[in-house]
């Protein structure tokens, strides 16, 4: 079975990459930038760990981290936005890709955390 918040975290790292080349090579920014794309890819990364946690709790600090890298990923993206080093219409786009990360990433951890405590 296809594991829907890894190929969404990872096409969401995809677009984390893009903008950081385009904020690189267009913007010559560099901090945020940096920035979003650390907490961007980390998500799907975490994720990944997380496919072999060596156990329950693991799995769950796993998730729990990943989870606080999307949340993070979302402040330096509403910083780009509102510095404007995106349009809104962009950042409206990256952004809801984002906010389902979090939404899905929250139900994992409230479902495992549940599961652990029965």
């Amino acid at each position: 079975m296809e594991n829907i918040v890894a190929v969404k975290s990872y096409q969401f790292a995809l677009r984390i990459i893009k903008l950081y080349k385009w904020l690189c090579a267009e913007k010559n920014e560099f901090v945020l930038s940096k920035q979003v794309l650390r907490s961007g890819t980390a998500i799907g990364a975490l994720i990944r760990e997380a496919e072999h946690a060596q156990s329950k709790p693991d799995f769950l600090n796993k998730m729990n981290i990943s989870l606080k890298e999307a949340n993070e990923t979302g402040y330096w993206l509403m910083l780009l936005k509102d510095s404007e080093y995106i349009s809104i219409s962009d950042y409206n786009s990256i952004h809801t890709d984002c906010s389902e990360l979090i939404r899905l990433l929250a139900s994992i951890v409230k479902t495992t955390k549940k599961q652990l405590n029965n």
